[in-house]
C-alpha cells in the first residue's frame, strides 16, 4: 500500500509547566459564534480586546475567556495538570442587555463529557467547576445555546485555571 498524498500536522502548543490561568495559555484551537474569543474580558462586538471586565453580579474578574454561544475552545494539558477550576456563566454584559441569553456549559477531556452544567441565565448567575483533570490531553471547553435564541448568549469562562501535578 502507497499514500501519495502529504499530511501536515500543526503542532501542539507546549502543556502547561506551572499552575496557570487558562488565559494565559496558548490554545490549540478556538471558534467563537460572534465576535473572537476575548482573553481576560467578556466578549466584545466586533475585534479582540473590546470586551468589557468579566463580571459576575457586579463582581469583577481579572482573569478568564469571553465568548458567545456556541463556542469551543481547546487547550492542550499534555497530562499534567490535575485540576480544573473556573466559574462560568452569562456575564454582566449581556445580562444588563437583556434577561434572554440562555446557555449550557460543557467541559469535555479526551473525547468524555467531565460536566455539563444546568442552563445558565443571567439570573442563575454563574457555576463554579472544580474537576480532577489528572492525565487529560486535551481540555474542551464548550458553550452551548439553550433556548435557540443566540442574543445575548455572551458567556464567560471567570478564573480558569489548571493545577500542575
Amino acid at each position: 500500500m502507497r499514500f501519495t498524498a502529504a499530511t501536515r500536522f500543526a503542532p501542539l502548543p507546549a502543556p502547561p509547566t506551572k499552575d496557570s490561568h487558562l488565559s494565559d495559555l496558548p490554545w490549540v484551537s478556538a471558534t467563537n459564534g460572534w465576535g473572537p474569543v476575548e482573553i481576560d474580558r467578556s466578549n466584545g462586538k466586533q475585534a479582540a480586546g473590546d470586551g468589557t471586565p468579566i463580571a459576575f453580579g457586579g463582581v469583577t474578574h481579572p482573569k478568564g475567556l469571553g465568548v458567545h454561544a456556541p463556542s469551543e475552545i481547546v487547550y492542550h494539558l499534555g497530562g499534567r495538570a490535575s485540576r480544573f477550576t473556573a466559574l462560568v456563566g452569562i456575564d454582566d454584559f449581556s445580562a444588563n442587555q437583556s434577561s434572554a441569553g440562555a446557555t449550557r456549559a460543557v467541559v469535555r477531556a479526551d473525547g468524555r463529557t467531565l460536566l455539563a452544567t444546568a442552563t445558565l441565565t443571567g439570573a442563575t448567575g454563574p457555576t463554579a467547576i472544580d474537576l480532577d483533570v489528572t492525565g487529560v490531553r486535551l481540555l474542551h471547553l464548550l458553550v452551548e445555546d439553550a433556548n435557540a435564541r443566540s442574543s445575548f448568549d455572551h458567556t464567560s469562562w471567570a478564573r480558569p485555571h489548571v493545577t500542575v501535578r
